[in-house]
């Protein structure tokens, strides 16, 4: 069976799935065997993609009009594809850069595999620079990682609030931009610090 998908970016009208539609069902798949985003492509939440990839059975082939449409980036496709071809699903794209792609053949499977392949560089490249990114701020006398939520500002506030009566937690991890465990983890409730608010506020900038 011949499985659709398409997908505009925007919801409010201005795009529209007419060209897609018309050139999967050109390539012979039924309308009532097309689904449809309207979503950025970027967006983990597609909750029709999700819906066709879970509807297509071994033997069926998913068809998009291009590659674009269906993964958030290189990475994204090579998994989804991957994921197919362990089900016994193919894929065919029919236009654009990707209309090389069809993995129900074998020169379809070699461009694929292709894709594949660069995939699989892009992500040694990419752990390649976050290593020597660290080791150069290692040298430098700072440590990688991701910043803290909790900047010295932000933990004195929250000690000092905490330490009143009358303080409605829920509305000071808004005016934060932290959840409870965050605020928690770093002032007690009576607005001591803890650990974790001791070691924003030592922090080297």
């Amino acid at each position: 069976m011949l499985i659709g998908y398409v997908r505009v970016s925007k919801a409010d009208g201005s795009q529209t799935t007419d060209l897609q539609r018309d050139a999967l069902i050109a390539a012979g798949v039924d309308p009532e065997q097309i689904y449809e985003d309207k979503a950025s492509g970027k967006k983990d939440d597609r909750p029709h993609l999700s819906a066709c990839l879970k509807a297509l059975r071994s033997g069926d082939t998913l068809i998009v009009w291009k590659l674009d449409r269906l993964g958030r980036d290189l990475r994204h496709l090579v998994n989804i594809v991957h994921d197919l071809t362990d089900r016994g699903v193919g894929l065919k794209v029919l236009t654009g850069q990707g209309a090389a792609i069809d993995t129900t053949t074998a020169s379809g499977k070699l461009v694929f595999g292709i894709f594949a392949a660069l995939a699989e560089f892009e992500r040694e490249l990419i752990s390649e620079r976050t290593k020597a990114g660290l080791a150069s701020a290692r040298a430098r006398g700072r440590k990688g990682g991701r910043p803290y939520k909790m900047t010295p500002a932000k933990v004195r506030l929250a000690a000092a609030s905490m330490g009143q009566r009358g303080t409605n937690v829920g509305d000071l991890c808004v005016e934060l931009g932290v959840t409870r465990q965050t605020l928690y983890r770093h002032v007690s409730p009576t607005g001591e610090l803890r650990e974790a608010g001791h070691k924003v506020l030592t922090q080297r900038r």
